[in-house]
């Protein structure tokens, strides 16, 4: 596969950059904002809560107080009971409005905040505003909103990057945006002169490392599926940390941020995880910058303030008159300015002496980063994060470290048309095509898949250079205690051809998204049979392309089985399972595979699986496609081929 093509080699002008990676973020804006609005425009509020972005009839029942002083709200239905099913979760951002406002997706409402927690009867919502808590009606709604936070954070960035001001990351820009070249030093540490801090690296992940740690400025380390990318950043860390760096780790998402957390940990790294709490993973929430406050030299005094806070939010809402009121308002900002206050210096304190800080992206934009610099700035899934996100770390930073796929699926982008113009390129694709070698190392060697499933993608995606450890080149589904080996559970691949068969495919009318009832009906009958081969449904995904085949397949398997999981191939990027079933959905006689001419898209799809791959297609409609048919005929060589028949699925009643 090729590095790029010649604009992604040249590097572009500075300015220029900035103009259209602005223009390109306010096009994705839009598309967002109309793709919400004509939901909310065509849906009345029974139904906007039927399909779970919406809890009407709600009432507070309960105030508590946060970091910094600020408001957080216990909210039930207001005849009680358990709340019907939704989609709202900790971490989403809600607005609160009036029981008949009908406001749509931007936030505005009568107050705004952050899911803190979520129970069966009870939604606990932390507040934006720290200095007052809004006087609310006596019933509301909870709308699921997208809020335009994060946009503004990534053209902010975008203006500090054109502005171009002395700061740590000069030579990045100039690596980036100018004819600088990438720098290291000329006397390397040897792999057998670093003493790793793990011993069980293998070559190539130390290479890697002593690439990076030789960066004067800038490495980028290529990590494709299963080849222990987090293992060989997590190494560069602590060996940053142990050369005196200071280091700010981040990632694009909070589930790869956790994972580094997670790594991290040991009596050896001071750590301070930034972010808000409810958006973090149960296992690295005591990392989190409010659980070191809470076990602090201030908490004690912190608690007593938050409780005088409460007791006269209570006094407050029994008040009647409007002086008292007005009174106890007062006192309660005083209160607030107070937390606030003894928060910060213990903040400063605590970050002050942290090895590492760790955030998103898009959260390092915080205040509380914004005058301090970092000896080495870490970007992991660097491939999926956009460019003008990356540069919000990196503007922090001396040295930094990329560390991604680019051969995996880029940003997921909205508008059709900002990604045309550039918006889905990500800087470590873009500086990969540039520099090549020279700034990148790759891992060769993947811990995940057996050597079937890996070396298709060896070879279509990766110039034929992956190599399965031993320990799981040939390990398969039947090996499992619990599995019963048989014709399925013994093979690493599995491809089940519908062609003939009559499974056409279907659009929905609304979103256009494809589906395809009878591949669906073949997807159950499949999952069944290997879940009574004794496959656990935890260590099984069944994943489709379209959002459309999703619902089909959750309908049919969800009420039975709980722990399984189905979802999109773009929605399972970066996760792992004994073994996938794959639903390609498109069948038709024309040829058209839409998407799935995406070759990230399918490499995602495959290299998902541990030990066991069943590819349920058409191949009449995939081989119209010279990638697809490659694919296909990998499995017909390397797995086995069979069709409905010869599986005695009875499958053509709808």
């Amino acid at each position: 596969m090729a590095t790029g093509d010649a604009a992604l080699r040249e590097p572009p002008d500075l300015d220029a950059f900035v103009r259209h990676h602005r223009e390109l973020l306010a096009l994705e804006r839009r598309a967002e904002i109309d793709e919400a609005k004509r939901m909310w425009d065509e849906l009345d509020a029974d139904e906007l809560e039927r399909r779970g972005v919406t809890l009407l009839r709600m009432t507070v029942v309960d105030h508590l107080v946060g970091l910094g002083g600020r408001p957080s709200l216990v909210l039930q239905r207001s005849r009680g009971g358990v709340l019907p099913s939704h989609r709202i979760t900790a971490g989403d951002v809600v607005a609160l409005r009036t029981a008949a406002e009908h406001g749509g997706l931007d936030g505005r409402g009568d107050a705004s905040g952050v899911v803190a927690k979520v129970t069966d009867d009870a939604i606990t919502v932390s507040l934006d505003d720290a200095e007052d808590e809004p006087e609310l009606p006596d019933l509301l709604r909870i709308d699921r909103v997208a809020p335009d936070v994060t946009f503004r954070r990534l053209d902010d960035a975008l203006r500090e990057l054109g502005a171009a001001r002395p700061g740590p990351s000069g030579a990045l820009r100039e690596i980036a945006f100018g004819d600088r070249t990438p720098s290291f030093d000329a006397q390397p540490d040897g792999p057998d002169r670093v003493p790793f801090v793990d011993p069980g690296l293998d070559a190539s992940q130390r290479a890697a490392v002593v690439h990076a740690l030789r960066a004067r400025d800038i490495a980028l380390i290529h990590g494709p599926p299963g080849t222990g990318k987090t293992t060989a950043l997590v190494e560069v860390i602590r060996q940053s940390i142990k050369r005196g760096l200071r280091v700010l780790a981040t990632a694009p998402s909070n589930v790869a941020v956790d994972n580094l957390v997670e790594r991290l940990h040991g009596p050896d790294v001071r750590l301070v995880r930034l972010g808000h709490p409810a958006r973090l993973l149960p296992q690295v929430v005591e990392h989190a910058l409010d659980a070191q406050l809470e076990r602090g030299p201030d908490a004690k005094a912190l608690k007593s303030l938050r409780r005088d806070v409460e007791k006269l939010q209570r006094r407050l809402d029994r008040a009647t008159a409007r002086d008292e009121r007005r009174q106890l308002r007062g006192d309660i900002r005083s209160l607030r300015r107070e937390i606030r206050r003894v928060e910060t210096g213990a903040i400063q304190g605590i970050l002050d002496t942290a090895d590492v800080i760790c955030a998103t992206t898009t959260g390092a934009a915080t205040s509380l980063l914004r005058e301090r610099d970092f000896g080495l700035v870490v970007v992991d899934e660097a491939a999926q994060a956009i460019e003008a996100g990356a540069w919000i770390p990196l503007l922090r930073g001396r040295r930094a470290v990329l560390v991604g796929d680019h051969r995996q699926l880029p940003p997921t982008i909205v508008s059709q048309a900002a990604a045309d113009g550039g918006l889905a390129r990500t800087l470590f694709e873009r500086l990969d095509a540039r520099h090549g070698a020279d700034v990148t190392r790759m891992l060769t060697v993947q811990y995940r898949m057996h050597a079937a499933i890996m070396q298709w993608a060896s070879a279509a995606m990766y110039d034929g250079r992956l190599e399965a450890a031993p320990a799981v080149a040939g390990h398969l589904l039947a090996d499992l205690p619990h599995v019963v080996p048989n014709d399925l559970t013994g093979e690493p691949l599995v491809l089940i051809d519908t062609a003939g068969c009559g499974f056409d495919e279907t659009e929905d009318a609304q979103d256009r998204s494809k589906a395809n009832p009878g591949e669906a009906r073949l997807v159950v009958a499949h999952v069944e049979a290997l879940l009574a081969a004794g496959v656990r449904p935890s260590e099984l995904a069944v994943i489709t392309p379209y959002n459309a085949q999703v619902e089909l397949l959750r309908r049919a398997l969800r009420p039975r089985f709980d722990n399984l999981e189905i979802g999109t191939v773009d929605g399972f990027q970066g996760r792992e399972k004994e073994a996938v079933v794959l639903s390609a959905v498109r069948s038709n006689d024309r040829g058209e595979i839409g998407f799935l001419a995406e070759p990230r898209r399918m490499n995602v799809a495959v290299t998902r699986a541990r030990r066991h791959v069943t590819l349920v297609a058409d191949s009449a409609t995939l081989a119209s496609d010279a990638f697809l048919a490659g694919l296909l005929e990998h499995f017909r060589t390397r797995g086995v081929h069979r069709t409905p028949w010869d599986l005695g699925y009875d499958v053509w009643q709808g």
